[in-house]
C-alpha cells in the first residue's frame, strides 16, 4: 500500500483509507474489518462523532487499541445531536467543539486525534472563532492537524485563505468531477483532497447495473449514466475493471492524498483492495476518461 503526505504535515497516509461510516454497529464484524484493513497496509481511518451517535468512534477506538502507533485517526465535529437523538443541528462554536473533542477522545480511547475535520460549514458561520478553536486544540496537543469536509466553494475558499487546514474531504468520483476546479488552488497551498464516494454509490463497480435507477446520478440521467459507463468499460484491458478505473483515476491527481472508501465487511474491503492493486491507468486512458465524463463546476454557495 503506497502512502502520500497529508497536506504539508508529517503524516503519511495510505492511498486507500477506510471510511468507517459504513461499518455498522455489529462490533465483532466491524473490528474484524478494521483489523483486516490494517493488515492490508491501510493506516488512515476516517470516522465522525455523528455516525451512529458516537458508536462508530467507540468501535474504531476498540479496534485500534494496542495498534495506535500504526494508524492515523481522523474524525469530525460540528453536527450536534439533540437530547432525544432524533435530529441534529449545526454548531461550529468554540464551546461545542471544545466539549465535542473531549467526547471523541474518550470514545476513540486516545490522547490525541491525528486529523480533526469540521464536518460541514456555511458562509454565515463565525469562522474566526472556529479557526481559533482548532488552532487552540493543536497547541493543546489534543489534535495534530485539522481540515474541513465541505463541497461549498465559499466555505472552501474562506478556510484556504484564513486557516491552517491540511485537507478538504469532498465527494469525488469519475461521475462527480466538480472538485477538480479546486485542485490548482489546493496544490498551490499544499492542501490535500480526501475523496469520499469514490465508486458513486456502486455505479463504478461490477454491480453498476444493479445500482442504476431511473433517477440517474447527480447531473447524469439514467440513460447518460448507462452510456458513460459503457464507454468507460470499453477503455479497459483484461487486467482492469470499472472498479479499478474508478480508484486509479482519482489517484492520478496529485491533489488527492487518500480515498476514504467505505466497507461494511471484509468482503467489501477486499473488493476495494483488489481494485486498488489492479493495473493502473495509462495516460491515454486518463485522457479518454476526461473526454467521456462531465466536468462541471459547483453552481451554489459561490
Amino acid at each position: 500500500m503506497k502512502k502520500r503526505k497529508l497536506g504539508s504535515t508529517l503524516l503519511e497516509i495510505s492511498e486507500i483509507g477506510l471510511g468507517c461510516m459504513s461499518l455498522g454497529t455489529k462490533e465483532s464484524e466491524a473490528i474484524s474489518t478494521i483489523h483486516a484493513a490494517i493488515d492490508a497496509g491501510i493506516n488512515y481511518f476516517d470516522t465522525a462523532d455523528l455516525y451512529d451517535f458516537g458508536k462508530n468512534e467507540e468501535i474504531v477506538g476498540k479496534a485500534l487499541k494496542g495498534r495506535r502507533n500504526q494508524v492515523i485517526i481522523a474524525t469530525k465535529v460540528g453536527n450536534r445531536w439533540n437530547e432525544s437523538n432524533d435530529k441534529w443541528h449545526w454548531d461550529p462554536s468554540r464551546t461545542y467543539i471544545k466539549d465535542a473533542v473531549q467526547d471523541s477522545l474518550s470514545r476513540l480511547n486516545t490522547d490525541y486525534i491525528d486529523y480533526y475535520q469540521l464536518h460541514g460549514g456555511t458562509i454565515e458561520d463565525q469562522y474566526e472563532e472556529t479557526i481559533d478553536t482548532f488552532d487552540e486544540l493543536v497547541k493543546e496537543g489534543l489534535i495534530r492537524y485539522y481540515g474541513i469536509s465541505s463541497i461549498r466553494p465559499n466555505v472552501i475558499n474562506r478556510f484556504v485563505n484564513h486557516s491552517s487546514i491540511q485537507g478538504v474531504m469532498m465527494q469525488y468520483n469519475v461521475l462527480e468531477r466538480r472538485p477538480e476546479e479546486f485542485f490548482p488552488l489546493f496544490e498551490g497551498n499544499n492542501i490535500s483532497v480526501i475523496a469520499r464516494g469514490s465508486v458513486a454509490k456502486g455505479l463504478l463497480t461490477s454491480k453498476w447495473d444493479e445500482k442504476l435507477t431511473n433517477k440517474g446520478y447527480l447531473s447524469y440521467s439514467e440513460y447518460e449514466c448507462k452510456e458513460t459507463i459503457f464507454k468507460l468499460l470499453q477503455l479497459l484491458d483484461e487486467e482492469q475493471s470499472l472498479h479499478s478505473l474508478a480508484l486509479h483515476y482519482l489517484l492520478s491527481h496529485k491533489a488527492v492524498s487518500s480515498l476514504a472508501v467505505g466497507a461494511r465487511n471484509k468482503e467489501q474491503l477486499m473488493d476495494n483492495l483488489n481494485a486498488y492493486n489492479s493495473k493502473p491507468l495509462n495516460s491515454i486512458q486518463l485522457t479518454h476518461i476526461k473526454e467521456i465524463s462531465h466536468f462541471t463546476k459547483y453552481e451554489d454557495h459561490r
